[in-house]
């Protein structure tokens, strides 16, 4: 798998569907960091990610803390409106773990203060909240395979 797309704490099944389905059509691995906001079973989350469940991998994880202790060494690359870099700005690696937050609040500050990696951000205009959820994980996982040369995608 080129990268990880984690989700912390998401509201929206409808956005984790969307995302389930970029991450099928990507090769990447989908871990989802609990409370979620829906239930896994879902009509509405299956509905999104189509019949593309079976063709990624995904995690469940009962807390922020506990994904990282599971997984020491990981590069995090964090998405937040408080990025000062652009996500264009970074060098990407296989195997980066690109960590989003949820929809109403983006990530907690207690994961920004407490975890070292790399903060960007998406460029939008002054004033505005925020991007989709589904949007910003496309735009930024995008980026990353294409600076990596799309490894087995056609």
């Amino acid at each position: 798998m080129p990268f990880h797309i984690v989700l912390v704490e998401p509201e929206i099944a409808a956005n984790t569907g969307n995302i389930a389905r970029t991450c099928a059509c990507t090769g990447m691995t989908l871990h989802l960091v609990h409370p979620l906001g829906f239930a896994t079973d879902d009509r509405t989350l299956r509905r999104a990610g189509m019949d593309y469940w079976h063709l990624l991998p995904v995690y469940y994880h009962n807390s922020f803390d506990e994904l990282m202790a599971a997984h020491p060494g990981v590069r995090p690359i964090f998405v937040a409106t408080q990025g000062r870099r652009l996500y264009t700005e970074v060098q990407y690696r296989p195997g980066d773990w690109l960590v989003f937050g949820k929809e109403s609040h983006g990530l907690p500050d207690f994961i920004l203060e407490n975890y070292p990696g790399t903060i960007v951000r998406i460029p939008m205009r002054p004033g505005l909240r925020s991007l989709n959820l589904a949007t910003a994980v496309g735009i930024v996982a995008y980026e990353a395979l294409r600076q990596i040369g799309f490894p087995g995608l056609g």
